[in-house]
């Protein structure tokens, strides 16, 4: 038998994310949890996946290897400037990118990003989709937080809150998705 001493076996895999967008009320939201964790073990707890891009026009969240989403903000950042104001078509040329590209093709992440109007999943499969219901999750906790998401849509609740309720849900349930949030806001047209 060959024992090995890293700490880390080798098929421990990076768990990153949870990120969460909902537009509701004449606001979208994306929360994104603050934890990575490799393997079993948490390697940061207030890690900041939500920020805000181009002019602050924009917000984003990523899920995924770090590096590589930080490499996709800012060839977004790029495609904003090249198409300001214009958040489809931005995303449609990062994708058009993401998917053609030797380098940009080998990039591990997913990313919801939103203006006033839209709100947007980018892959790296090239997809650029508009989520159904104006909510959206991503990553190792995402389908929780989607979950409770919908099953808060239709209460009193303006979209922070029912991000905020169901972030917690979704670390109540996923190992790898953690209580301390970063928020971005920004003032919707629906």
């Amino acid at each position: 038998m060959i024992r090995n001493s890293d700490p880390y076996p080798i098929s421990a895999s990076w768990h990153a994310t949870t990120i969460l967008t909902v537009r509701k009320g004449g606001h979208v939201v994306i929360a994104g949890d603050g934890q990575v964790s490799l393997g079993a073990t948490v390697i940061k707890s207030n890690a900041k996946k939500v920020r805000k891009l181009g002019k602050g026009n924009v917000i984003g969240g990523f899920a995924g290897a770090t590096a590589d989403a930080f490499t996709l903000f800012e060839r977004l950042e790029a495609k904003l400037e090249q198409f300001p104001d214009q958040l489809t078509r931005a995303a449609v040329e990062l994708a058009k990118d993401w998917r053609t590209d030797r380098f940009l093709r080998r990039l591990e992440a997913m990313m919801i990003v939103a203006d006033r109007e839209t709100t947007l999943v980018l892959t790296g499969t090239g997809d650029v989709l508009e989520p159904e219901h104006h909510i959206m999750g991503i990553g190792s906790g995402g389908m929780f937080a989607l979950s409770a998401a919908r099953a808060l849509l239709d209460q009193p609740l303006e979209a922070e809150a029912i991000a905020r309720k169901s972030m917690a849900i979704a670390a109540d349930i996923c190992v790898y998705t953690n209580t301390n949030l970063v928020i971005e806001t920004l003032a919707s047209t629906r």
